[in-house]
């Protein structure tokens, strides 16, 4: 009964973890530029990501290490530490775009300019932080990304041509602007394989005590919590298919375009449905973002660290998360468009996708570290052909836009 719990728990937490800003924005640019035709990436992301989350867990149950302590103890300093610099820099930029979704959704409820709500977000973040469990975190502010449902919901009441929307699911190419296309297929896997959760679901996984006896509840999480945060992101790119074009939108240039997805489906209330549930997700992820940021950090230097004890006893834990907080709100707080940082950061992500993935295949396939659980061939292939499409991709795409913008 109690790993049933967890697994729906796990479920839950998927909501507020995997869906975020990233998510959202890169959703919602793919379905108004290219329709249902991107569905696709949403799925050879999430295919990666239930691989790599159930790899994490695994790895912490079968060697009792978290990634950051692996990567150390097999590879010695300098790769460790190349690693967790590049980690730390494309986590701070992640941190900044979530920082910046609450905020945005702070704007829309109120009027209030986002600017102005940089400061008061990173402190309620650091404050939950600073006061809060682990179990709060994980289950207890990312259960409330329940309401991000909505835009499933949505879908249903707008009935898409569900013949289109299978189409979508093959992977496929446009005949104008590949570039562009591609580009917004490595922002939906930049944001679909965030390393930030690998570090913060094995940390979890050792927070929690978890056993031999978790393998099966560690893969029910992995399969079903992130597919189920999936949907939630083809939900909104369906809806955006829908609704963008027709009114004369095929590319997204603020998060005000994006608030009004939810509106044809509910009406007036949908830009408060979709205020809620930016904020709510984004809060999430922010919270574990920043917890993941100290995690590997704390842990890959040996010093002390849980988010269940208190401050005073693991002093440095608690410095890495302030830090990155404060660094995180400048971007916010001095106006950078929160869209463009998003888009721009999840492409960074994609980048650097190998020299945190690379390391943790090696690993997962090394039996000195968890013996008998090795992984399959399947597996690895997955991970290998996802991730080096994702780099390659990025490499050759992101440039080029930047140069292009």
């Amino acid at each position: 009964m109690k790993k049933l719990l967890q697994i729906s728990l796990g479920v839950v937490t998927s909501i507020g973890g995997f869906l975020e800003t990233g998510n959202i924005a890169t959703a919602s640019q793919a379905g108004a530029a290219y329709g249902f035709t991107p569905l696709w990436a949403i799925v050879l992301g999430t295919i990666c990501v239930i691989f790599l989350v159930e790899m994490s867990g695994r790895f912490a149950i079968a060697s009792h290490y978290t990634i950051a302590d692996g990567i150390r103890a097999r590879f010695g300093s300098n790769i460790f530490l190349l690693t967790v610099a590049i980690a730390f820099i494309v986590n701070l930029l992640v941190l900044a775009a979530e920082i910046g979704g609450v905020s945005l959704a702070l704007q829309f409820l109120t009027g209030v300019k986002f600017q102005w709500w940089s400061l008061p977000v990173t402190f309620a973040v650091w404050l939950l932080l600073w006061r809060g469990t682990f179990g709060l975190i994980e289950n207890g502010i990312s259960s409330l990304g329940l309401i991000a449902l909505s835009f499933v919901v949505a879908v249903f009441v707008m009935r898409p041509p569900w013949d289109e929307v299978a189409k979508g699911m093959v992977p496929t190419l446009p005949r104008e602007d590949p570039l562009h296309y591609s580009f917004i297929v490595v922002g939906i896997l930049g944001a679909l394989i965030s390393p930030y959760l690998l570090y913060f679901y094995s940390s979890g996984a050792i927070e929690d005590k978890w056993d031999k006896s978790y393998f099966g509840a560690n893969r029910a999480i992995a399969i079903i919590g992130m597919s189920f945060g999936a949907i939630i992101t083809a939900a909104i790119m369906i809806l955006a298919a829908m609704i963008y074009p027709a009114g004369g939108i095929e590319d997204i240039e603020g998060y005000e375009q994006i608030a009004m997805i939810l509106t044809p489906a509910f009406g007036k209330w949908g830009l408060y449905l979709f205020a809620t549930s930016l904020g709510i997700t984004c809060l999430g992820a922010t919270l574990e973002v920043g917890l993941a940021q100290a995690y590997q950090v704390a842990q890959g230097f040996g010093w002390n660290w849980s988010e269940d004890a208190k401050p005073k006893d693991n002093p440095a834990f608690c410095l890495v998360y302030t830090a990155s907080l404060l660094i995180a709100m400048i971007p916010i707080a001095v106006g950078i468009d929160p869209l463009k940082l998003t888009i721009f950061s999840m492409a960074i992500t994609a980048i650097s996708l190998p020299f945190g993935v690379v390391p943790f295949l090696i690993l997962m396939n090394d039996p000195i570290y968890v013996g008998e659980h090795r992984n399959g061939w399947v597996g690895n292939a997955a991970v290998v052909f996802i991730v080096a499409m994702a780099f390659v991709l990025s490499i050759v795409t992101t440039p080029l836009e930047i140069l292009g913008a």
